[in-house]
């Protein structure tokens, strides 16, 4: 049975992957100093698939613990790396905080890897590297061009990888990610955020009285309704797809990009109205300017993940909702109650 460190494992995306990973029969150990994240989400993992895993509450700053966990749990055979900061508004207000956290985090962890031998890792990296592509769907040879410092660490952080493993033959995978969102079908696990930076969190706390209204942020972009466009990608159709990178790099010890999204977008105004459908709350929105660093549609080519990785986004727009909603619903504190 193969064993996977995962960082950031407490996380949105990091918990649902552990499921999918233990799920899929492979022993988790997971690294998360819980600063943005909550360790009842490791219980309920734990609870939904009837197995246990290995937690250890650390940073990955912290370079001599995180040799001694390597040490300790003896034959990790890959690492998934979710540990970040992730806020696009927050890196522009805060750009040293995430060059600091992001590529010094990324650098302790590829040491430790080093040392203890461990040659594969699969990176969540993000779509927001294209900045604002000259084609949509845009394809993972397009230039790398990130309009804000998240952007930016996450297109130096791909840069280290593809460097390291270039060097000593590691197996590495660059997931670029579009727009998560959903929850897991039971509603024990889902997004969790203190203050929601992305759209669905927020819609979703509005649907359910936390928050008085939705701020759609500019409604002037060159799209069909004058709002953002995005291609949505449901949280288990992500989770899976690093279970499937971790069995590329098994077969393939090079590096591989991979684009994870659907390819078809959504814009902000539909989301919201398709909430309001499913939810049957009214959701007030506002419109307000446009936010530094926002570019007007990205869609994903994810033609060579289906292809390579044999995966492919199965879950809908109203299944993305739904599973929102019922989270929400059923955890309307998150995981604080």
């Amino acid at each position: 049975m193969s064993k996977i460190l995962v960082t950031g494992g407490a996380g949105y995306i990091g918990s649902h992957t552990c499921l999918a990973l233990l799920e899929a029969n492979y022993e988790v150990v997971v690294v998360d100093d819980l600063s943005n994240s909550s360790y009842e989400a490791i219980t309920r993992v734990e609870k939904l698939s009837k197995k246990k895993l290995s937690f250890h509450k650390e940073s990955i700053l912290n370079k001599e613990a995180l040799d001694q966990i390597f040490q300790k749990e003896k034959n990790v055979d890959a690492v998934i790396h979710f540990a970040a900061k992730k806020a696009v508004g927050e890196s522009c207000e805060k750009p040293l905080l995430y060059y600091q956290n992001n590529i010094s985090g990324t650098l302790q962890l590829l040491e430790s890897m080093k040392a203890s031998n461990v040659t594969d890792i699969v990176f969540s990296s993000s779509a927001t590297v294209y900045g604002e592509p000259d084609e949509v769907p845009v394809k993972e040879d397009a230039d790398v061009r990130p309009t804000n410092p998240y952007g930016q660490t996450k297109a130096m952080m791909e840069q280290i990888l593809k460097d390291t493993g270039a060097a000593y033959g590691w197996g590495i995978a660059l997931l670029r990610y579009f727009n998560p969102v959903g929850a897991h079908i039971s509603g024990d696990i889902g997004e969790d955020p203190e203050y929601p930076n992305n759209l669905l969190p927020f819609v979703s706390q509005v649907a359910a009285g936390i928050r008085k209204k939705v701020t759609i942020f500019g409604e002037d972009y060159p799209t069909p309704d004058g709002t953002g466009v995005r291609d949505y990608i449901h949280v288990i159709d992500l989770a899976h797809a690093h279970v499937k990178a971790l069995i590329k790099l098994k077969q393939d010890k090079s590096t591989h990009t991979y684009n994870i999204g659907t390819g078809r977008g959504y814009s902000v105004k539909e989301m919201v109205e398709t909430f309001r459908k499913i939810s049957q709350k009214e959701i007030p929105a506002v419109c307000g300017s446009r936010r530094e660093g926002d570019v007007p549609i990205l869609l994903a080519d994810a033609t060579l993940a289906n292809k390579e990785l044999g995966w492919q986004a199965e879950f809908g727009l109203e299944e993305m909702i739904s599973t929102a909603w019922k989270w929400q619903s059923q955890n309307p504190k998150g995981y604080k109650a």
